[in-house]
Order: C-alpha cells, then sequence, then structure tokens
C-alpha cells in the first residue's frame, strides 16, 4: 500500500519451450527466486508451444532453436504472424554467433545461451521487459559492426542483410530441401512467384548458379 493505494505488482508471466523436461524443469526452479517473474506454463514442441502462446498470453516466452518437430525459429515466426505481442528470448545451447542474427529476424528480442543461464537470464528478461534487446556484448559488438558497414556502403544490396523477410524464409526451405512447388503450397504463393524470389535471392547472393545458391542455403540452415 502506497498512500492508501494498492498497486498492482502481478508478477511476469513466462512460458517456456524446450523439449527437455530437465531444461524446463531446471529454468522454473532459477526463476523461482524472483518475486516478479513466474512460469505461467510450459511446452515441449512447436505445437504446444504455439497453443499455450494462444491460450496463456505470457509476457516472455522462451524458446529453444532445436523442437522435437519443427524449429523454435519457426514457431516465433508463427506466434508474431498470429499476433503475439510480447517478448521473446531464445534459450539454446547452439552458438550464439550463428543463430543471434537469425533468431532477431524471426522475431525475438535477445538470445542466452543455456550455459550462461543461472547468471543472466532473470536479467535478460527484465531487460527485454523494458524494450530493449539482449545479446552478449560480443554478439552487439559485431551486429553494431555489420550496421555501421553496411551504412557507409550505396545500401544493403547484397548479403543476407539484403534479403526481404519473405525471402529469407524461402531461402531457408531451400536450405531444408524444398522445392518451388513446395514452398509455394507452404506459403499459399504461385510457383512463378517462389521462383521470381529466387532470382532476387541469388542476385542479392550474388550466386553465379542454381547450385551455387543451393549450396549456400544448405549451408546457411546448418550453422
Amino acid at each position: 500500500m502506497v498512500a492508501g493505494i494498492e498497486l498492482n505488482m502481478s508478477p511476469t508471466k513466462i512460458l517456456v519451450v524446450d523439449d527437455h523436461s530437465i531444461i524446463r524443469h531446471g529454468i522454473a526452479s532459477l526463476l523461482a527466486e524472483e518475486e516478479d517473474l513466474c512460469i505461467c506454463g510450459e511446452a515441449n514442441d512447436y505445437d504446444e508451444g504455439l497453443s499455450a502462446c494462444q491460450t496463456l498470453h505470457p509476457d516472455v516466452m522462451l524458446v529453444d532453436i532445436t523442437l522435437k518437430d519443427k524449429s523454435g525459429l519457426e514457431l516465433i515466426r508463427d506466434a508474431r504472424a498470429q499476433g503475439y505481442t510480447g517478448k521473446i528470448l531464445v534459450l539454446s545451447m547452439h552458438a550464439e554467433a550463428t543463430h543471434a542474427e537469425k533468431a532477431l529476424r524471426a522475431g525475438a528480442q535477445g538470445y542466452v545461451m543455456k550455459e550462461d543461464a543461472d547468471d543472466i537470464l532473470s536479467e535478460a528478461i527484465r531487460k527485454v521487459l523494458r524494450g530493449e534487446v539482449f545479446f552478449s556484448a560480443d554478439i552487439t559488438s559485431r551486429m553494431l559492426q555489420q550496421q555501421f558497414s553496411v551504412e557507409q556502403e550505396e545500401g544493403p544490396n547484397t548479403g543476407i542483410g539484403a534479403l526481404t523477410e519473405r525471402e529469407l524464409e524461402i531461402f531457408e526451405c531451400l536450405g531444408h530441401g524444398l522445392s518451388s512447388k513446395e514452398i509455394a503450397e507452404k506459403f499459399a504463393l504461385s510457383k512463378r512467384t517462389v521462383e521470381v524470389h529466387r532470382a532476387h535471392i541469388k542476385k542479392k547472393l550474388q550466386c553465379e548458379s542454381s547450385a551455387q545458391l543451393l549450396r549456400e542455403a544448405f549451408r546457411w540452415v546448418e550453422e
């Protein structure tokens, strides 16, 4: 009570999506000591995660990249597409250097390595709740350097950074071995539209052939 007025101090609701129960329980134990944070739900795969997001309306989602059925990045993109406006942190064992940019593009606000979670997870959650992003100092510096380099050029006309969200989605589908027809069906597009996107991707990545484009796509998704 402050001056006769009761303050609303409801704790932040957190949804944990990870396919290992021991990790989910560990996170719950770690955050149990934080009075302003509480676990509102757990999910172990893409479908459970998307359903829990829609029904529980968490303030923050902690999402692993590797789930049983689909990528955690796909879960993030689809949650955003379905209107989720809360904060999302990727919590993963995969190297931040190769996945931080992908996470940011998918719609996350930060990236926490599981090995560092004991020390920084609560800090990362509070930081994204303040409207900031959370990455390691090394990755933040690297992103700033990349952005500065782009601004010094005529424009981001080439490279991964030049791809639109749709082009990046199609590029990742190529990396997973999908044909133009399969990609068209996945995104409800015409095959011709997919081919046009492929041509733009090929040009932006400066690939000399379709085979080189596929090699780059395979390498991207494997990193």
